[in-house]
């Protein structure tokens, strides 16, 4: 049975994290103090349950939870060495832990331990880090909550911060928290629902106090030029640029992105203060952890060209590159030692602003280049609450240094586990709502891809992407790509979706099984306008991307054994996987030079799922071999080599395997998937 303590806990964690205007995506902690009783001596036990590392309190889980004995934890005073060596006392914490004790304790533990309050909420929201970043925020402090909040100058988060608010506790009792300098809020209770009132009226009473104090216009006058673009318009700019933009973030190493085009992003970079603001950089340390210590920013209008635009972020990647790797280098050195810090982790921007147009960010996954683009959307509010009551002053960028190429933060990257073969890939399949191309999208976004499903059903698309994983997995699009204007959307609702592409699968098709004599020419154009007009213009409106970001790329055909094999009562399908089949090839030699591959996959009759056989050509093929129709799969598979019936994952491996690291030299390739048809050899 869970303690009731700990039930308390996990629900008020829930609350005040999955209200955005308490905190932000996997900020801030809360902890209660309980007893318990030891299983070893059978006596009751005081113990902490606090949030463990890298945990999330909108979705916090009593296994989300690290568990130490507070006489232990408390102890630990004995033997602090002092502020130089605090991050010791992080290893120290796993000698307190009771039992199992649970996730891994964070550096925020000494904080709930010490502090002498049954439960401690430590919280990360905007209207308490603008009074935090204020140039004025100790006064601000005690104009706007008496003395009733107390200011805590900055401090990194550790052991000496944990001290510093217990003894700011224990010298004002009649105290319900505290403001952290640069960081954020701390508010206790001595039951849970107390905590969570007073970190809610700190919250709120520092919202209501910037609303009815803040001048009107804190980021400045609008620049003329800047306002946002209209909204199609700006999305087509955006689409149009993302594919520059994330090549340019990829430069060190490949990224996902993501766009906002909130309003707060827009009135922002549209004010006269914002390349100030900007250049300051975020100051919460979950902000710049997240976002880099400043974004790169384009110092071009709205107005500008799209070539305009392009050329100029090409040419601010280059400085911001070299400003960062000075940043790195400059306090590396004044540590006295540069061998203590953890090797440069990439110079690309995080964070990329477009006036007029929006942000971009960048991350390891969609869920990171999300969550980036939402902590610069908080910082943003912060900036504006600390403009709008004083001056915006983060804290310096030597902390910020010591925080982002932290010891304990680099353990906690190294902890992560192994990227999938895919991972960093965006992907986008062409009739995959159902079949081959489901089990192709399937497969991709189990290996760590983001997969756009594309299909002529918009419902059955969104249905299948559900299927498979949220919006930071799989999105699906409506799309005929046979109409040029519609596969352009396709491919621009890619590139917003994730930043890019990398990997395209030219699979929709479907097929008429007729005699010569009876097919028509609406049979024929049908054919070829969905599956051989159709994968040129996939094709060609995504090699544009692929080209413009500079990464390489795949893409590969579903073409069929029937490119090469004759078989009767088939000719406008076959006629038509022939020359998707030369695509492959001729594709192959054009785009080599842009490290882009191009490879087919020759199935042969994959019947189970298949939207094409259940949409009558299931039945066509049953009545040109004589045998009943739900016997086909059976039929197709005695004709083989093998005698195995061919399924889409079948396929779907094919294609894992052409777009992996073990085939990076393969290029102009068709991979049979047909159980062994002879007369389909590859000659």
């Amino acid at each position: 049975m869970t303690n009731p303590t700990v039930a308390s806990l996990v629900d008020r964690s829930n609350r005040l994290g999955r209200d955005p205007k308490n905190t932000n995506y996997a900020g801030g902690n809360t902890s209660a103090k309980g007893t318990e009783v030891d299983p070893v001596t059978g006596e009751a036990v005081e113990l902490v349950w606090v949030k463990g590392s890298g945990g999330d309190l909108g979705t916090l889980t009593e296994g989300g939870l690290a568990v130490l004995r507070l006489d232990r934890m408390r102890a630990l005073t004995n033997v602090y060495p002092g502020v130089e060596r605090e991050d010791e006392m992080v290893a120290a914490f796993d000698y307190c832990l009771h039992g199992k004790g649970g996730a891994a304790p964070s550096i925020d533990t000494a904080m709930h331990g010490l502090v002498d309050a049954a439960h401690v909420d430590h919280l990360h929201p905007d209207s308490g880090i603008a009074i935090a970043t204020a140039a004025d925020g100790q006064a601000l402090t005690k104009e706007i909550f008496g003395d009733r909040v107390v200011w805590v100058p900055w401090r990194r988060p550790g052991f000496q911060l944990g001290l510093d608010i217990a003894a700011i506790k224990e010298a004002n009792p009649q105290a319900v928290g505290c403001i952290l300098g640069g960081h954020g809020i701390t508010a206790w209770g001595e039951t849970s629902e107390e905590s969570e009132r007073n970190s809610l009226w700190i919250i709120d009473t520092a919202a209501a106090y910037i609303a009815e104090h803040s001048k009107p216009e804190p980021f400045g006058a609008p620049l003329e030029g800047y306002a946002a673009l209209p909204g199609a318009e700006r999305r087509a700019k955006a689409a149009a640029i993302a594919p520059t933009i994330r090549g340019l973030a990829s430069t060190d190493k490949p990224m996902v992105g993501h766009f906002t085009d909130s309003p707060e992003v827009l009135d922002f970079l549209a004010s006269a203060e914002h390349p100030r603001l900007a250049a300051l950089g975020t100051s919460c340390p979950d902000h710049f952890l997240r976002t880099k210590v400043k974004p790169m920013l384009l110092d071009l209008p709205a107005t500008a060209s799209i070539e305009d635009t392009i050329a100029r972020l090409k040419e601010l990647h280059g400085p911001y590159r070299e400003d960062y790797q000075a940043y790195y280098d400059r306090n590396a050195v004044s540590t006295g030692s540069s061998s203590e810090w953890p090797a440069i982790r990439g110079a690309d921007p995080l964070i990329v602003l477009v006036p007029g147009v929006g942000m971009f960010s960048f991350g390891k996954d969609k869920q990171t280049a999300r969550v980036a683009g939402e902590f610069y959307v908080n910082a943003i509010n912060v900036m504006r609450g600390a403009e709008g009551l004083s001056t915006y002053a983060p804290i310096d960028e030597a902390e910020k240094f010591r925080i982002e190429y932290w010891a304990l933060e680099e353990a906690k990257l190294q902890r992560m586990p192994k990227p999938k073969p895919l991972a960093t890939r965006i992907a986008l399949v062409t009739g995959a709502a159902s079949g081959i191309g489901k089990a192709i999208a399937t497969k991709l976004a189990a290996e760590g891809a983001c997969v756009v499903i594309a299909d002529l059903s918009l419902e059955k698309a969104q249905a299948a992407a559900a299927e498979i994983g949220g919006t930071d997995v799989a999105v699906g699009v409506q799309v005929d790509v046979s109409d040029e204007t519609a596969v352009q959307a396709m491919v621009d609702a890619t590139v917003l979706a994730f930043g890019g592409v990398d990997l395209v699968v030219n699979n929709a098709g479907l097929s008429l099984s007729k005699t010569l004599l009876e097919t028509t020419v609406a049979d024929w154009d049908l054919q070829h306008d969905v599956m051989a007009k159709g994968s040129f213009l996939v094709s060609r409106t995504a090699a544009k991307v692929l080209i413009e970001q500079g990464l390489g790329g795949d893409i590969v055909y579903i073409s069929s054994k029937n490119s090469v094999f004759a078989g009767p009562n088939n000719i406008a399908y076959s006629a038509v996987k022939a020359d998707q089949a030369h695509q492959v090839r001729l594709l192959a030699a054009e785009l080599g030079e842009h490290g882009i591959k191009v490879n087919g996959v020759n199935p042969d009759g994959v019947v189970q799922g298949s939207g094409i056989f259940a949409g009558g050509w299931g039945a066509q093929r049953a009545a040109v071999y004589g045998v009943d129709e739900s016997e086909l799969g059976k039929f197709y598979a005695q004709r083989t080599l093998l005698k195995q019936e061919v399924l889409p994952e079948h396929c779907a491996q094919a294609v894992f395997v052409l777009c992996s690291p073990e085939l990076s030299r393969t290029t102009g390739l068709h991979i049979p998937v047909d159980s062994g048809v002879a007369a389909a050899f590859l000659r």
